[in-house]
Order: C-alpha cells, then sequence, then structure tokens
C-alpha cells in the first residue's frame, strides 16, 4: 500500500510523468485523485503544471489527433469521442482536425480501409457486401458522407 504523499512530492511525481508523454487535464486529475489529495491540491498541482507548460490542452489534443489518426487509422467521429471522454472541449480540438487531417489524405485512408476490408469479406450480394463496409467504416469513426462517397467510387474501379 502506498503512503500518504504530500503536495510537492505529488507535483514532482507528475512533472516527470508528463515530461515523458502528453497527457490531458483530466487524466492528470484521475491520476491525482488515485492518491487520495484533497481536491483544492489537485487544482493547485494541475494549474501548475499549465503554467510551466507540462501540460497543454491543444498540443495533446493535436498529439492524439495524430496518433489516432496515422496509427490507429480512426475517423474524425471516434477521435472526437475519445477526446470528449477525456474533457477536451470541443473548440480546442475541432481546429486542430481541420490542420492535422487532410482531406484527400483522409478520403485515400478511408478508400484503403474499405478495399482491404472487401477483400476479407465473404458475402453473398453486393446489398450485404456495401452494409459490411458501412457498418465497418462506421465503427472505425468515419462519417456517413465520405463513407459513400468511398464505396462508390471504388465501386466504378471495379
Amino acid at each position: 500500500m502506498e503512503t500518504a504523499i504530500d503536495e510537492k512530492e505529488a507535483l514532482n511525481r507528475m512533472a516527470r510523468f508528463c515530461s515523458t508523454a502528453e497527457h490531458c487535464r483530466a487524466e492528470i486529475e484521475e491520476k491525482l485523485r488515485k492518491w487520495s489529495l484533497p481536491h483544492e491540491v489537485i487544482k493547485r498541482i494541475i494549474t501548475t503544471l499549465e503554467k510551466e507548460q507540462y501540460v497543454d490542452e491543444a498540443r495533446f489534443s493535436r498529439a492524439f489527433i495524430r496518433d489516432k489518426y496515422r496509427f490507429d487509422k480512426w475517423g474524425k467521429m471516434k477521435i472526437a469521442q475519445a477526446l470528449k471522454l477525456k474533457h477536451i472541449p470541443e473548440t480546442t480540438y475541432r481546429p486542430l482536425m481541420a490542420e492535422v487531417i487532410d482531406p484527400e489524405e483522409y478520403l485515400s485512408l478511408l478508400r484503403s480501409l474499405l478495399n482491404a476490408k472487401r477483400r476479407s469479406l465473404h458475402v453473398e450480394n453486393d446489398y450485404e457486401l456495401k452494409g459490411k463496409l458501412i457498418r465497418y467504416a462506421l465503427g472505425r469513426g468515419f462519417e456517413m458522407d465520405d463513407i459513400a462517397r468511398c464505396i462508390d467510387l471504388s465501386e466504378e474501379k471495379e
């Protein structure tokens, strides 16, 4: 069992934690709550970390969007939902999403995901194929307009 931790030690630990990777305010707050620190102390620590730029919601959002898009191949809706769950304001991440994600590259990624999925599916007819591809893309967080555009384009190529 962990011994009681004072404010200075908690601040030092959080500074080290934040210097290794990007973290949002909600992650820091959750970790500090687990240490059973009073609400006022948590607030002071977070304010200090923000002032010293260990925690920056915009910087975190930019990195999160880039990583989830490039490595996990998530769509905009899934990324936005994940950021909402981390209590990042929409006014913070919306403009960054437009900045980080190139629209042409986004549609190209969706097309390649749909084509790869199409090859792995065994279906009876085009209707079933289209339904499965739409559900797959929606599950990855892509918007229906983009999905419809990419499915129609990929069907024209066949």
